[in-house]
């Protein structure tokens, strides 16, 4: 629907400056459209629960603390529960959180169905889930940003609710709570802390408060090794029958706890919590507005809406937080972010972020300038403000490049350029850098463990660093890291026209299967959950021209494309990013998300086109299984966002967004300051897939690609349609 833009801003002091908050559309709903049961069922590895854009917490059913499928604790098709914890990620490839787990359920001799519940009584929307238990016990969950609030309503007045703070999401472990301090303050209120250790080691604080008190608190006895508490707790309600439950939680202390809860919610009107958290909700999603079929609507908004649920601010209402050197800190503008998901986010969630949530962007950035402070080096992949150091590369560089890039200033440029380098130059966790300077690349005879993928990866933060330093009028650091960029070219193969694994003395990996997939689960292996194939297209991120040369120019640089979109795979495996596939291109994981979007640089550039519309088409749906591979916080859906807007960030740090056909009739971006971006396809239909032109504000645009400028200035962005392919 198309409709006046607003001429009303919403203005935001943001560290240095003032920053212009979207316009809203006048349209009041938009939470109509999200489905947040898409990508619950398989591997998208999302949840129903409700959750605050960049909230603290996110309270939600648990199937099961243990497995793969399980990594948000919930899968569509169980219907067993094992109750209601308050923290999860959305869209792992491995669990984390699942703090304080409550299970409701009715004193009756139906037992034997207090885990079990009716599938057809589950709903969701954003910011409010319901399901109903077979003991006849209704659950109802909303949020505040850091305060998770149940309502309960019981079959008779008899009540029981089992508060579990031994449980979590586990990761290759069983023990996970390595100590406790949890007290009753009165007969409505549970305080403590639990210290934990599973994917990273971490605390967080909370306060439990009931609004009925219970008459009697069971402990039940600890196993082998629990090392938190669990209870039974009995309630007398009245005749309403309800019970409700708010739970507050801090990474600092208990009393951070208790101000988030007296803050955000001191009160006990649930409608009230749930409205605003709809109002809230809106608001996000109403910055684009788009002209499209009810089932694409639904696919969009359901991908803006999981796309904004993280990263989570994990700093209290007053601006403390516990930082990664376990010490209270004050945050810039009460924000510190974590849940960064940085080997997946920075290749599309955050550039589309600075688009349609900039006011967040110097917080995130700032977040990372802090993490360097206290660690030593910018985060890796960060988890209630720990660093869990998951996947390979230091991709908070080019995050830091994308934000300077496009003009973002909110925080300290030398700084960053400081921590960039201390980065890149010291050796920490997965980056040795002393190996990859002395021999230009990594050795597989020294390091047998994802040696080329490391190779190529650190060289497009070499490329970031050495931006950086350019930017800044450094071009001596500039000069050293452009030399460091190039070190890709080392592992070319002219033989097999890939990169190839090499050891210390110049000798290729033999032998070699440029379609064999690896990872850390079948190391030695030269590849981070791909092949020889899907990371080839590494270094196109920022060094095209220098891809043709190596190849012998455009037409070899569409054969390698064409090829890569038509070798068959051999039994793919998911679990090394082998899932929704053409070809070699694996749409499951991220490294090969920006691919098709090469076609613009090739001479067919309508056959990524093809690929994009095909991609759209058979890898996203709107049903629970509907996202094949992680959503890995938000990137799975960012990309899907992108692609049905017409464009994708093929180097995320710069300032192009690469141009591919789009997949709505039109397209309405309420950009800061009250301006509109309109996004038109002249003519399009199931046939007409193809771009024939373009113009911006009409006039032809000449370029593969618009820059970021050319969308926050707003405008009208024309695609004449065709059904004509190459």
């Amino acid at each position: 629907m198309s409709s006046p833009k607003s001429t009303i801003a919403v203005i935001v002091c943001l560290f240095s400056g003032l920053v212009l908050l979207p316009a809203q559309s006048p349209f009041s709903d938009y939470t109509i459209f999200v489905n947040t049961f898409i990508g619950t069922d398989g591997t998208g590895h999302t949840f129903p629960g409700p959750s605050m854009p960049f909230g603290m917490v996110q309270p939600g059913p648990d199937n099961r603390d243990h497995g793969w499928n399980y990594t948000s604790g919930y899968q569509y098709r169980d219907t067993i529960i094992q109750g209601f914890s308050q923290t999860r990620f959305s869209g792992t490839g491995i669990s984390e959180m699942g703090d304080i787990l409550l299970l409701p359920y009715a004193q009756t001799n139906l037992n034997e169905f207090h885990n079990q519940y009716f599938k057809e009584t589950e709903t969701a929307n954003p910011g409010y889930y319901t399901v109903t238990k077979k003991d006849r016990v209704k659950v109802e969950l909303t949020c505040s940003e850091r305060v998770a609030f149940h309502r309960y309503t019981f079959p008779t007045q008899q009540a029981s609710v089992l508060a579990d703070f031994q449980h979590g999401l586990c990761f290759l472990t069983d023990s996970l709570v390595l100590e406790s301090n949890v007290k009753t303050e009165d007969m409505k209120t549970i305080s403590g802390y639990c210290h934990t250790k599973n994917w990273v080691e971490r605390k967080y604080f909370f306060v439990v408060k009931f609004d009925k008190p219970f008459v009697k608190s069971e402990q039940l006895v600890k196993g082998p090794k629990e090392n938190a508490p669990k209870y039974i707790l009995s309630f007398n309600l009245d005749e309403s029958k309800v019970l409700q439950v708010k739970i507050a939680l801090s990474t600092v202390a208990v009393e951070g706890a208790k101000l988030n809860m007296k803050t955000e919610i001191p009160g006990w009107e649930f409608e009230q919590v749930k409205k605003n958290a709809q109002k809230v909700w809106n608001e996000y999603l109403g910055r684009i507005e788009i002209e499209a079929e009810p089932k694409q609507k639904e696919i969009f908004y359901t991908s803006l809406y999981h796309l904004l649920l993280q990263p989570s601010n994990i700093a209290d209402v007053n601006g403390k937080y516990r930082g990664a050197d376990d010490q209270i800190a004050q945050a810039p503008n009460n924000e510190y972010y974590s849940t960064l998901s940085i080997w997946d986010v920075y290749r599309g969630a955050f550039p589309l972020l600075q688009i349609i949530a900039p006011e967040k962007i110097n917080g995130i950035i700032n977040t990372m300038l802090l993490h360097h402070k206290a660690a030593g080096f910018l985060p890796i992949w960060t988890a209630w403000g720990q660093d869990n150091y998951c996947m390979i590369g230091n991709h908070a560089i080019p995050m830091i490049l994308s934000a300077s890039n496009k003009g973002f200033n909110g925080f300290d440029k030398n700084e960053a350029l400081k921590a960039m380098v201390e980065t890149s130059t010291i050796s920490h966790i997965n980056s040795d850098w002393e190996l990859y300077n002395k021999y230009g690349y990594y050795p597989f005879d020294k390091l047998d463990n994802e040696a080329v993928s490391r190779t190529l990866e650190s060289g497009y933060d070499d490329w970031c660093v050495a931006g950086m330093a350019s930017k800044l009028g450094d071009n001596s650091t500039a000069a050293t890291f452009y030399k460091r960029a190039a070190f890709y070219k080392n592992l070319f193969d002219p033989e097999t026209k890939l990169f190839r694994g090499k050891d210390t003395k110049g000798n290729w990996r033999t032998p070699f299967d440029p379609l064999a997939a690896t990872s850390p689960m079948n190391n030695p292996g030269d590849y981070t959950e791909a092949n020889a194939w899907q990371y080839f297209w590494t270094p196109a991120q920022y060094d095209i021209t220098g891809m043709k040369q190596l190849l012998g120019g455009t037409d070899a640089f569409t054969r390698q494309l064409n090829n890569f979109f038509s070798i068959e795979a051999q039994n793919p495996d998911k679990f090394l990013g082998q899932e929704a596939m053409i070809g070699q291109y694996a749409h499951g994981n991220e490294p090969g998300h920006h691919i098709v979007y090469l076609y613009a640089y090739s001479n067919t550039p309508k056959t990524g086109q093809k690929y994009i519309h095909r991609i759209i088409n058979e890898f996203h749906n709107n049903t629970p299984d509907g996202m094949i591979g992680n959503d890995d916080c938000g990137q799975m859906s960012a990309w899907y966002i992108l692609s049905s807007l017409g464009f994708y960030p093929v180097n995320p740090a710069g300032n192009e967004f690469v141009f591919g056909a789009p997949q709505l009739k039109k397209a309405t971006i309420h950009l800061s300051g009250g301006k509109d971006f309109i996004i038109d396809a002249k003519n399009i239909s199931k046939e007409r897939i193809y771009t024939e032109k373009i113009f911006l504000d009409g006039e032809p645009v000449e370029n593969p690609y618009i820059t970021y400028d050319q969308i926050m200035n707003g405008g009208n962005l024309n695609f004449e349609m065709t059904n004509a392919g190459e």
